[in-house]
């Protein structure tokens, strides 16, 4: 493994990869599958994200993306349900880098261990390649652009039917919060991931869990039949998007990284866009102590809801259960992220991390001054819409 590679960790430090980086002769024996994307070939990044191995790849004079999966994490069926969405996308006029197809028409290779997947490399600015999730955007011009984008994303999200996904580490679903009795889902989410099931006998991170979120649950409940199903991308951090060009008033030109996507519904991704971008957890992660120091940027949350809303203005509904979707939206990542360093990685530290700092930590946060004052900026935005829109029919 190189020396010089690092990746993303969980205190936002950089860190010794878990996955050894993609080595050119890997590359090479890959790219030969692929028409017209042969020698010459130069890796010419790697990527810091920590889930799996990628690399902006230089073949033939063109310029693609290469990831590889270990077979546990996403193997050939489980890429091939990002990469049905993301050709309905594409074929829907989505801002999405095209996933290229070897000779064989497949469009994820399995060799050995490995399941990759070879995009092109969108138009734009990888502006914020090294940042991580729970970073803020660098303005609100850049918030703005990313609400814009989400929007776009799920005006072309429509019409792709296919179920949610099946049990995989590492998918952002909404399953738990989404049914009348979330204990006895979570029940069924636990037991469909046995590791995780056992790891929990031995904690009581999932009661805690429930007991804290209960509250925004039953203000969800009423409004959850208003919120139509759709398939979403459920990570829409600004490191995810490709920008115009450098400047506070970028664009944001195309939305990339659909692993931790599944059919759950709009208000859920814009509530994860939220929690992704505008509130600095990582403050927590390093000073539990002082939930109240978590910074909340007030003013990326109002740009980036603008934003969206220029695109796709939300239903009354919708934007009421923006609130308590934000509290919510967090639990199920958080869990399969501990699934994922159970029985992938093998790593009961980092699964603890996830399970008392995501999941248990988080929810707690939201009954602290600064999460209670983020919902109630969320409420009271859902409230003031409903007046103006009140006091336009009126006029």
């Amino acid at each position: 493994m190189s020396t010089a590679a690092k990746s993303h960790g969980m205190d936002g430090t950089l860190v010794e990869p878990d996955w050894p980086p993609l080595v050119l002769d890997e590359v090479r024996s890959l790219l030969r599958q692929f028409p017209g994307y042969d020698e010459p070939i130069e890796i010419l990044s790697v990527s810091p994200r920590p889930f799996s191995a990628a690399s902006v790849v230089k073949a033939n004079g063109r310029r693609v993306f290469v990831k590889r999966h270990h077979r546990s994490v996403r193997d050939k069926e489980g890429l091939l349900e990002e990469h049905r969405f993301l050709e309905h996308l594409w074929t829907h006029g989505a801002d999405v880098p095209k996933v290229l197809a070897a000779a064989s028409g497949e469009t994820a290779i399995a060799s050995g261990e490995w399941t990759y997947e070879v995009h092109e490399t969108p138009t734009g600015i990888d502006l914020y390649e090294e940042a991580i999730s729970w970073t803020p955007f660098r303005s609100t011009g850049h918030a703005h652009a990313a609400g814009n984008a989400l929007a776009r994303l799920h005006k072309s999200a429509h019409g792709f039917a296919e179920p949610a996904r099946k049990p995989r580490p590492l998918v952002a679903s909404f399953s738990i919060f989404a049914a009348k009795d979330p204990s006895a889902e979570m029940n069924r989410y636990l037991a469909a991931r046995p590791v995780l099931d056992a790891y929990f006998q031995g904690h009581d991170n999932c009661d805690q869990t429930l007991n804290l979120l209960a509250p925004f649950q039953a203000e969800l409940l009423p409004l959850l039949p208003f919120l139509a199903p759709l398939w979403t991308h459920n990570d829409l951090h600004a490191s995810n998007l490709f920008w115009s060009d450098t400047t506070d008033r970028a664009q944001a030109v195309a939305v990339i990284d659909f692993g931790l996507a599944d059919r759950t519904n709009a208000v859920h991704d814009l509530a994860h866009a939220i929690e992704r971008n505008i509130v600095e957890w990582l403050t927590l992660v390093n000073d539990p102590a002082h939930p109240d120091a978590v910074e909340v940027h007030f003013d990326h949350l109002q740009a980036l809801l603008a934003g969206y809303e220029q695109v796709r203005p939300l239903s009354d509904d919708e934007a009421t259960a923006l609130a308590p979707m934000t509290a919510l939206c967090h639990a199920e990542f958080a869990l399969s992220e501990t699934d994922y360093f159970l029985s992938v990685l093998h790593s009961e530290e980092k699964a603890r991390m996830a399970a008392e700092g995501w999941l248990v930590r988080h929810a707690q946060w939201f009954h602290s001054m600064a999460g209670r004052r983020l919902l109630d900026a969320l409420r009271r935005w859902a409230d003031a819409r409903k007046a103006n829109a009140s006091g336009a029919a009126r006029r």
